[in-house]
């Protein structure tokens, strides 16, 4: 497992620099306004359904059974799960996507702002046009992606984001250059992107004998069995996803560039969760399955019990260092061109209120699979849809809060809506309240884990936890101090910025690695639980 998260990890964290290099090509060619707003729009609707169908619900179902099929029926049975599973989702994802492209007006209307610029929505509309079919190809990507994954190939799907990234770059650079308005290229990018992200992995495929023409299945008893287990893990997928889109909605109604703000932030969580918390969970999945097919309780509880700690280590400091250096990392790769002091102020606003949720966001993603494993598709989807609807509650009332407090009274006298259009800042809630809800999505998603009976922690915790929090203590307090001298970095020139902030990440880091080596942690610990 180690081995495989250090792949999926290493070509995750590859994908991850160039989507860094991606926004910030992005940020400094187009800035933070109404036209990048409706971008972010069009792509997270198509992706929001693309995690929704594929990597979300569609995955968690099909790598259980398509891991059992592997360790005990033969290879003919699962070529043919793979050709069922293929046309079976590629032909209700083609619908889908049909319906996108011919309802994207309605949908624009539904996500511009309250206050919207001119030809707001019929940009938006444009650009959903080009970005849906990105949902197909991608969805069959994914699909690939998990058969690849049970075979332990963990590296090839792990470096097809980065085609994407490719792609957005020379949108940017190249192709913006011969469409009008500039932002319209990037759609085109998303579209080129999902096609090669395909076309990428069917080598892999085809060398492992899986590749197959795409077949109807609806009846297929293993496909029946995927789908069985798809509608909870569906609804249980759908949380995160109709949290981000309810935050997308609410974003909307909010001063201009909020949506830009908020999604450069997720730049930040993406590297943490993806180089190490989504590539722990993707490399867990099968391994549980495997013990839970074979019986073995023992196995199970390691495995689990060595991604909690792993887990732990990585988030921990990553949280910490997130928060307390939103401002200069932002400043320092983003502040450039268009994207001003004030974008990058605000932006820092949502890192730090998005990093509070971080580890929570992380666990999760390592807990999930212990339940995805035993194919119990069903209690996430009842943490799940407790957290949803926390969250709406929770963005609702922090939005109140954030107003009452935040707003001068005076200012409030046009009306709710027409404050929330003007008062910049106010996005802030949307974070704080992804990481609440998420925070009540482990604690219920432990708490039931704990009830089946399934896991038995190994020992050494209590020590583990104290030297883990005494370590972020010292890093914290060095980079606390460490910023106290530093200078402002949305003033200072660029090599500053680089400067001041290669040494506080350096030293931090530093830090925290000499705090473990001096409280006795080892890398055998990893082996001995």
């Amino acid at each position: 497992m180690t081995r495989g998260v250090l792949s999926f990890g290493g070509m995750t964290l590859l994908s991850r620099v160039f989507g860094l290099v991606r926004d910030q090509v992005f940020n400094t060619t187009f800035g933070a306004n109404w036209m990048t707003d409706a971008f972010w729009v069009a792509f997270r609707i198509p992706n929001f359904m693309r995690r929704l169908f594929a990597e979300g619900s569609f995955s968690t179902a099909f790598v259980p059974v398509f891991t059992e099929i592997k360790e005990t029926r033969t290879h003919a049975d699962l070529k043919a799960l793979m050709a069922r599973a293929a046309g079976t989702l590629g032909g209700v994802l083609l619908v889908v996507t049909a319906l996108g492209m011919l309802f994207a007006p309605q949908l624009a209307t539904g996500f511009t702002q309250a206050a919207p610029a001119p030809g707001q929505a019929a940009l938006i509309t444009d650009l959903l046009r080009l970005t849906f079919p990105f949902l197909l190809c991608v969805s069959l990507t994914a699909l690939a992606a998990g058969a690849l994954n049970s075979y332990h190939r963990f590296g090839l799907p792990a470096f097809a984001p980065i085609i994407l990234n490719l792609c957005m770059i020379a949108g940017t650079l190249w192709g913006s250059k011969f469409t009008d308005p500039p932002i319209l290229a990037m759609g085109w990018a998303i579209l080129a992107a999902g096609v090669l992200q395909l076309l990428f992995l069917m080598p892999a495929l085809a060398k492992l004998d899986l590749l197959a023409l795409p077949r109807w299945g609806w009846r297929h008893p293993d496909v029946r069995k995927v789908m069985r287990l798809m509608v909870p893990t569906l609804l249980g997928s759908s949380v995160a996803q109709v949290n981000l889109l309810f935050d997308t909605f609410i974003a909307a109604m909010l001063v201009h560039g909020s949506q830009s703000w908020l999604s450069t932030a997720d730049r930040f969580l993406e590297f943490p969760l993806g180089v190490f918390g989504i590539a722990l969970g993707t490399v867990i999945l099968p391994t549980l399955a495997r013990h839970h097919v074979n019986t073995d309780r023992a196995g199970f509880s390691k495995s689990l019990d060595w991604g909690l700690r792993a887990t732990l280590i990585i988030i921990l400091p990553a949280m910490l260092g997130l928060m307390l250096l939103a401002l200069p990392l932002v400043s320092t790769i983003f502040q450039y061109g268009k994207f001003t002091a004030e974008a990058a102020r605000m932006t820092a606003l949502s890192v730090f209120g998005l990093s509070f949720g971080l580890p929570a966001f992380a666990l999760v993603k390592t807990v999930l699979p212990a339940f995805y494993a035993r194919q119990d598709t069903r209690t996430p989807v009842r943490a799940g849809l407790a957290s949803m609807v926390a969250n709406m509650v929770f963005n609702v009332a922090l939005l109140a809060l954030l107003v009452a407090l935040w707003v001068p009274e005076e200012a409030r006298q046009d009306g709710v809506m027409a404050t929330l259009a003007r008062v910049p800042g106010l996005h802030f809630a949307l974070g704080i309240a992804s990481a609440l809800s998420s925070y009540l999505n482990l604690v219920l998603l432990w708490r039931w884990l704990r009830r089946a009976d399934v896991f038995d922690l190994q020992p050494g915790w209590t020590r583990f936890l104290v030297r883990l929090l005494l370590a972020n203590l010292a890093m914290g307090l060095a980079l606390w101090f460490g910023l106290q001298v530093a200078p402002d970095f949305t003033v200072v020139d660029k090599w500053q910025r680089i400067g001041w902030l290669g040494a506080l990440v350096g030293g931090g880091a530093l830090v925290y690695a000499v705090a473990m080596l001096v409280l006795g942690f080892r890398l055998r610990d990893f082996r001995e639980h």
